[in-house]
Formats: structure tokens, sequence, C-alpha cells
């Protein structure tokens, strides 16, 4: 059960890095079409990385979006509002 007080975690989680130009182009991108989400800085976070790497290949392939249970590596905005649709679709942005 949700208390009435708090909000539950929008269903998109973004796993970034410093540095990486991708995850700076995916998070401008998912903030101006007002896609809410979670970003979870892998080097501050051992157990993020973990998880990247069983998705990845064994690699810390960022970008990394979960989406639900769906994890995307290196994925278009697109990509993310396609799962989004089929996961959540209440957390749709307009005009998707």
């Amino acid at each position: 059960m949700t208390h009435p007080h708090t909000h539950p975690s929008p269903p998109v989680t973004v796993y970034w890095r410093p540095g990486c130009g991708f995850c700076s182009t995916l998070l401008r991108k998912l903030e101006s079409i007002g896609v809410e989400h979670t970003r979870i800085n892998i080097w501050d976070d051992d157990d993020a990385a973990a998880f990247v790497r069983t998705v990845a290949n064994g690699n810390e392939t960022v970008p990394t979006v979960t989406v639900g249970d769906r994890a995307l590596v290196n994925p278009k905005h697109r990509q993310i509002i396609n799962a989004l649709k089929e996961v959540a679709p209440e957390h749709v942005p307009a005009g998707y």
C-alpha cells in the first residue's frame, strides 16, 4: 500500500555516469519531453554498476535504462516511450 503522502517512483530509471555524452543527450531529451525518471550514477553505486553489467554483456554501458522490469541498453528516447506505452501508459508524455 502506498502512503497517501508519498509518490510512487517513476517506472523509468536511467543508469548513467559523469562525462558520458550519450547519457547527457538522453537525459536532456527525457527532461525536455517530460518523462519522469530516476537517475542512478553507476560510479556512486556499486550495485547499480553490477546491474548494468548483467544486462549489457558484462560491460558498464551507459545509458542503460529500465522501464518497469525491461532493460534497454543505450536506447533512443523513442524506445523508452514505446516501452512506457506497454508498461505504464499513464506515464507517457502528452503528444506521444
